[in-house]
């Protein structure tokens, strides 16, 4: 933990960083990220996902982007990757259209944070300065991306810790928990919460059980977002207010528990909710990254140099 921070302290992120080396970065993120979003809503929250995934494993710096290969195992196959994370298409895109305005300059990292950030935006959200800097890490840790992420089916101190270990609050977990505005969620990740689980709106369980059966379907698809899942508001918050929260992981966050009066007070405060995310998610940037002359510059963002 302490080997951690002092990482993530000493090694600083410059709000400016690419200003005199690729002025164009920020525009040409913004442009393919409303092309693809245009294409499909989806891709914010599954570019969002993609961040998250990335920081949690050896801190923010583009390894979850690596494809295994005879000699290189990455962590796209990791169990909360496998099938389930996407949006790898859309950063190649935009990694071709800044090295073709300034090649070899810019991190896979630093391109991922900013999507990620546009994403949010885009779909409703609000916007954030992000800190860049981060350099590509040559090594993946497909064991850290399966004991490290936190799953659907955590309870509330395990989620708690797992965030502790990164350097997030428990509030900082319900905030960033609050991602699930958008996005959609597959039946193997919430069917025992609809089947077994007491504390769930009766109809809402009812409803989700007519795409996820008891056995099979496992990779059917239901909204974490009741009401808006391509908008990016605070009715994850009200969801979980009236116990139609999707994952376990989610509805542990109003059980009773420490989290509850936070909740509620998303659940009333969409400006509260919008403006502390911004906070967490620049929190969350800043986990370990590399920097200086640590890592690379990755020409394609699916492969070391």
């Amino acid at each position: 933990m302490l080997s951690l921070l002092a990482c993530s302290t000493n090694a600083q992120l410059i709000n400016n960083f690419y200003g005199k080396t690729c002025p164009s970065l920020q525009t040409i993120v913004r442009t393919e990220m409303t092309k693809a979003i245009k294409n499909e809503a989806r891709i914010g929250a599954s570019i969002l996902r993609l961040f998250f995934h990335d920081c949690f494993v050896n801190g923010c710096d583009g390894s979850i982007l690596l494809d295994d290969t005879s000699t290189f195992t990455g962590e796209k196959n990791a169990a909360p990757n496998k099938n389930s994370a996407r949006g790898f298409e859309v950063i190649d895109t935009i990694k071709t259209s800044v090295e073709a305005s300034c090649n070899a300059t810019v991190s896979c990292a630093d391109i991922l944070a900013l999507s990620a950030r546009d994403g949010v935006f885009l779909l409703g959200g609000p916007t954030w300065v992000v800190p860049l800097g981060r350099r590509d890490a040559r090594t993946a840790s497909q064991s850290a991306a399966n004991n490290q992420i936190p799953s659907p089916f955590s309870d509330l101190s395990t989620l708690t810790t797992m965030f502790q270990n990164k350097g997030l609050t428990s509030s900082d977990l319900t905030v960033l928990s609050g991602a699930h505005t958008i996005g959609q969620g597959e039946c193997q990740f919430f069917r025992t919460r609809i089947y077994n689980e007491t504390n769930i709106e009766t109809t809402f369980a009812t409803s989700r059980k007519a795409n996820c059966p008891v056995s099979g379907g496992d990779t059917n698809l239901a909204p974490l977002d009741t009401l808006t899942p391509t908008s990016f508001d605070n009715n994850y918050y009200k969801d979980l207010v009236a116990s139609k929260g999707l994952f376990h992981s989610d509805q542990v966050l109003f059980n009773n528990g420490s989290q509850d009066s936070l909740v509620s007070t998303y659940s009333t405060n969409g400006a509260k909710f919008s403006s502390d995310f911004a906070l967490a998610m620049i929190k969350l940037s800043k986990i370990s990254p590399l920097t200086g002359t640590n890592g690379e510059i990755r020409k394609n963002c699916r492969l070391v140099n």
